[in-house]
C-alpha cells in the first residue's frame, strides 16, 4: 500500500478540478486547502480504507 496518493477533487465553489497529496496511513483526517484557481479554502474529509481506497468529500466554508 502507498503511504501517498495523489486525488483529484473538485472546488464546490468554482467547480474546477484541482490535485490533493493524500496521506494514506491516516484513516480519517479533516483540513482545509486553498482552491488552485479560485483560492477559496476548501474542507476536505479524507477518509482511508483497510484496503487503501480513498475517499475525499469537499464543503466550502458556506455549508
Amino acid at each position: 500500500m502507498n503511504t501517498e496518493d495523489t486525488v483529484q477533487v473538485q472546488c464546490p465553489y468554482c467547480a474546477q478540478s484541482f490535485e490533493v497529496l493524500v496521506d494514506c496511513s491516516i484513516e480519517h483526517q479533516e483540513y482545509a486547502e486553498e482552491c488552485e484557481v479560485c483560492n477559496r479554502p476548501v474542507e476536505l474529509i479524507i477518509d482511508v480504507s483497510p484496503e487503501g481506497e480513498v475517499t475525499v468529500t469537499t464543503r466550502g466554508e458556506d455549508v
